[in-house]
């Protein structure tokens, strides 16, 4: 089976968009750890343009990469890939991730907290459940961004067990779906279905809130894409058609986000929109959610980068520098604050020194091998070359 290097670039352009907007995320009225004084809804539809289909796309990415470890490596996957996600997630949140929950209590604790960092990490290891803001309390420890790396994992788990259970059965539904969406418009339609569905039954019922057993909103959204991912992976003729439909995704994406910026400028406020006008602008949401996903895969898919250096470097550094990014940008941007820094001069700065300082932190990692693992890095010695679409993430 070829290689398809493309999805390598989409993945490292997806991680790539993800640190920009969590930079994003310090400048919006959104709820997040840090907010820059000068938050406004300046920089909100730009946020919108990547947040629907964002996560979903690197959740695709990721069971497509499954597929390829899996005919690689079958013997002892599961084990393999619960050393490469779990270790780094237990590190992540007992070192990496503290420092947010720390700027979050200082900037958002009645009063403000004032014992110093090595107290807070203290009473952060021991789950202290008194970080309480309005009767709202800080669940610590806790994993922040690094959920990612938490769902990808019980989605492996999930498919493993599938696997398990009915073999037979999962790779004749693998087939079918291949086979249905190797040509006509199925590609293009059936997924998209399956998220406004989705999103119409479950958005308003299920709070999006990334702890794993009550996110029944996100699940639905995210677990079909993984299985989905996996189901086409080795499918050409699905990836000629994700190539033949990307100006028709384009289209489309284009008009459903135009329609999702008017929808939320208009009831951005105290406006409340009628029911109806709600429940079809769930759909629109959906449709945008997978037609952009269609466009970028398709576009990639048809200009087909091969291998390069800075492909291979680029998809080793991505599961560091991810898992590294967040905790940077929220104590460059709260120590950046008494500096009072306008948004268009400070935010272009903490894009390049977060990346500088995520590559930095991968460039050392790389190169001592008891932290590799940390990272989710596997040994030198054992390296032969990247050659699973994701292998961490």
């Amino acid at each position: 089976m070829s290689r398809r290097y493309f999805l390598d670039w989409v993945r490292i352009g997806a991680f790539a968009l993800l640190v920009m907007y969590h930079v994003g995320m310090y400048y919006v009225t959104w709820d997040w750890h840090v907010k820059s004084p000068f938050a406004s809804h300046a920089l909100e539809p730009f946020m919108l343009m990547t947040s629907p289909w964002r996560l979903s796309l690197l959740f695709f990415i990721s069971g497509v990469a499954t597929a390829f470890l899996l005919g690689k490596t079958p013997s002892g996957f599961l084990r393999k890939r619960s050393w490469r996600l779990l270790v780094p997630l237990v590190f992540g949140m007992i070192v990496i991730v503290p420092p947010q929950s720390y700027y979050q209590v200082v900037e958002q604790l009645p009063g403000g907290y004032h014992d110093g960092y090595l107290a807070f990490w203290a009473r952060y290891l021991q789950a202290d459940p008194n970080f309480c803001r309005d009767g709202d309390c800080l669940d610590v420890p806790t994993w922040n961004h690094l959920w990612f790396v938490v769902y990808l994992w019980a989605y492996t788990v999930v498919l493993c067990l599938l696997r398990w259970i009915a073999p037979k059965g999962l790779a004749r539904v693998g087939d079918r779906i291949a086979n249905a969406f190797g040509s006509g418009f199925g590609l293009l339609l059936w997924p998209a279905a399956l998220l406004i569905v989705v999103r119409i039954a479950l958005v308003g019922r299920f709070e999006s809130t990334h702890a794993l057993v009550d996110d029944w909103y996100n699940h639905a959204q995210y677990l079909p894409q993984f299985l989905l991912g996996f189901a086409v992976a080795k499918s050409q003729p699905v990836w000629n058609r994700f190539a033949a439909l990307r100006w028709h995704a384009t289209a489309i994406a284009i008009a459903t986000y135009v329609a999702i910026i008017w929808y939320f400028g208009v009831y951005s406020g105290d406006l409340t929109p009628p029911d109806a006008l709600r429940m079809v602008m769930r759909g629109v949401w959906g449709t945008f959610q997978w037609t952009a996903i269609v466009a970028i895969v398709g576009f990639a898919a048809h200009w087909a980068p091969g291998d390069s250096r800075a492909r291979r470097y680029l998809t080793e550094a991505v599961f560091p520098v991810y898992i590294l990014h967040q905790t940077i940008i929220v104590v460059l941007a709260h120590n950046l604050q008494p500096l009072a820094l306008r948004p268009l001069i400070e935010g272009p700065m903490l894009v390049i020194a977060t990346l500088a300082l995520s590559f930095a932190g991968f460039e050392l990692v790389r190169r001592v091998a008891v932290l590799r693992p940390l990272m989710g890095l596997g040994p030198r010695e054992k390296q032969r070359d990247t050659n699973a679409v994701a292998d961490a993430a």
